[in-house]
C-alpha cells in the first residue's frame, strides 16, 4: 500500500532538493522541489471527513463531493455530502483492487486502480458499474480538462487520454527549474492549470499544462497541521474544485476533517 515514510514539511523555495525516503510500491521514486514562485494555502472553512477514508481522488459538481478510496478490501467510489460528511451512496472495488484517481465526464465517473491497470467507468447519478478500461503502468491522480483524461502514474510523467478509447494522446514530463518532480499524485484541473499534490508532502504544485513547468508550490502545512492531527491520519491528498462556486476543497487519506481553502502569496 502506498502509505506515508514520514511527513515532509520544509521545503526551501531557494534551493533544489530532492526528498530522501524512499516508498514501498512506488519503485524508489522520490519526490523533489525548487524554486518555483511561493503560495500559501488558508483554511476558511472545514467540513466533516470520514476518517476510515484514505482519500485517492477528490471531485465536486453541482453541490455534490465525489471522492475515490484506497487500500486493498476498503477501496471504493463514494457520492458524499460536502456539509455533513455522510457518505451518500457507495461503490465498492473488488478486494484485490486498490482505488485511485477520480474524474467526471458528463454523466460518467472515472475512476482508476493503483497497480491493476485497470480503470472503472460508472454512472454519476447512481454510481452503478457501467464498464472498464485498461492502460499500462500505474495509476495515481486522475483530472478532465475538457478534451483529455489526465493521468499521473508517481513519475514525473503525466498522460492526455482520449476521454472515449482511454488511448494515450500525448505525455508531459512535469519539471521545476529543470528536474524532473516525480511522485505527482491526485490532480485536478483548475482554471487552465493543473494542480497536483506532491505525495509525503504538504504541497501542492501548479503545472502548466502544455510546458510542464511547475509554476509555482503551494504550502498548505499550516492549513491542518501534524501536530493537530491524529496519530491515524495520513498524508495530504485530494483536491476538489467548485468552479461555480470558486471554492476550492483539500483533505487527506484518513482526515478526520476536509478544508475550504483560499491560496495567497507568501509575503
Amino acid at each position: 500500500m502506498r502509505r506515508r515514510s514520514s511527513r515532509i514539511r520544509a521545503l526551501l523555495w531557494a534551493s533544489l532538493f530532492a526528498f530522501s525516503p524512499t516508498v514501498p510500491g512506488c519503485e524508489g521514486e522520490q519526490a523533489t522541489a525548487g524554486t518555483g514562485a511561493g503560495e500559501i494555502a488558508v483554511a476558511v472553512r472545514q467540513y466533516p471527513h470520514d476518517a476510515g477514508a484514505y482519500t485517492q481522488g477528490l471531485l465536486f459538481r453541482d453541490g455534490d463531493l465525489y471522492e475515490s478510496t484506497g487500500q486493498l478490501g476498503r477501496s471504493s467510489v463514494r457520492r458524499v455530502n460536502l456539509q455533513t460528511g455522510e457518505v451518500q451512496a457507495r461503490t465498492d472495488l473488488p478486494g484485490d483492487r486498490f482505488g485511485e484517481g477520480l474524474a467526471l465526464i458528463g454523466d460518467r465517473l472515472i475512476q482508476l486502480s493503483w497497480t491493476s491497470g485497470v480503470g472503472y467507468i460508472y454512472d454519476r447519478a447512481t454510481l452503478a458499474l457501467q464498464d472498464s478500461f485498461t492502460y499500462t503502468g500505474q495509476g495515481w491522480g486522475l483530472t478532465y480538462d475538457g478534451e483529455s483524461l489526465i493521468l499521473s502514474d508517481g513519475t514525473s510523467r503525466i498522460r492526455f487520454l482520449d476521454p472515449l478509447t482511454f488511448a494515450v494522446r500525448r505525455t508531459l514530463d512535469v519539471q521545476d527549474g529543470g528536474a524532473p518532480l516525480m511522485e505527482i499524485n491526485e490532480l485536478e484541473w483548475v482554471d487552465g492549470q493543473i494542480l497536483a499534490n506532491v505525495y509525503r508532502t504538504d504541497y501542492i504544485v501548479r503545472i502548466d499544462p502544455a510546458t510542464g513547468n511547475v509554476l509555482s508550490w503551494i504550502d498548505l502545512g499550516d492549513v491542518y497541521p501534524s501536530s493537530q492531527r491524529p496519530g491515524s491520519a495520513d498524508v495530504l491528498n485530494g483536491i476538489a474544485w467548485d468552479e461555480a462556486g470558486r471554492r476550492l476543497f483539500v483533505t487527506g487519506k484518513l482526515w478526520p476533517v476536509l478544508f475550504e481553502v483560499e491560496i495567497r502569496p507568501t509575503s
